[in-house]
């Protein structure tokens, strides 16, 4: 077994170690569900996904920061970081093995919400196409998520403070291409946020639509995140 799969699946074993995993999965599927049906859902007779999808960037905003919290903040507090700095591994297998484990978690919380869709098969008629793109989207942006916060949870030694710093810059990320945000700032700028904006490019997968830049988006940003997460534990490591 490799070092970075012996990670994955401490990282991973440790989430249901506890039953506030359970408790994540059961608030996640329950607010999820609650705003897919709010919105007079039944009175606009329509068997589509798109209520859920349009907030599902909030829930990762919150869920993401609240997996992570502990992912490098606990493992610092406690002193553990040393010990593990000093296995057989490389900075990159830690930071990745860590990262696909919370990862696999926030997928685990996805397949959670699929009986909404065979909940609208049973009532209506919903196009299959976005619902397997806005899925297929929301996965690839929960990897977003997930990366922020770990790379904030490896900047302190409380995983409170890498909780509320996390879901601060994942607001961010949402709210920085919203007209009532950008409305006074220049063309150049307004496009540049937008084009920054998670809802923006997350809109388009909702209503079926994959493009290349908005899959560069995102593999740039997950990327990006934990690429200075792999820079700060190597620093760390030379120490």
């Amino acid at each position: 077994m490799s070092p970075m799969n012996a990670i994955f699946k401490r990282e991973l074993k440790s989430y249901f170690g506890t039953p506030l995993a359970y408790v994540f999965l059961a608030l996640f599927l329950m607010v999820s569900s609650a705003w897919m049906y709010a919105d007079d859902f039944f009175l606009h007779q329509e068997a589509s996904m798109r209520s859920f999808f349009q907030k599902l960037p909030w829930l990762f905003a919150f869920l993401a920061p609240l997996i992570s919290m502990g992912m490098w903040a606990e493992e610092r507090r406690t002193g553990t970081i040393e010990m593990l700095l000093t296995l057989p591994i490389t900075t990159k297998q830690a930071v990745l093995g860590k990262f696909c484990a919370g990862w696999a978690f926030m997928l685990i919380a996805l397949a959670a919400t699929t009986p909404i869709y065979f909940t609208l098969c049973w009532l209506g008629d919903p196009e299959f196409g976005p619902v397997f793109t806005g899925y297929f989207g929301a996965f690839l942006l929960s990897g977003c998520y997930l990366a922020i916060s770990s790379f904030f949870s490896m900047l302190t030694t409380s995983q409170v403070i890498s909780c509320v710093l996390a879901v601060i810059a994942c607001v961010v990320f949402i709210v920085i291409g919203n007209p009532s945000t950008v409305q006074n700032l220049p063309d150049p700028l307004v496009r540049l946020f937008e084009s920054l904006s998670f809802s923006t490019q997350f809109d388009l997968m909702q209503r079926g639509i994959i493009e290349i830049r908005n899959l560069l988006f995102m593999g740039v940003m997950a990327t990006g995140f934990l690429a200075a997460s792999i820079v700060m534990l190597e620093d760390r490591k030379a120490a």
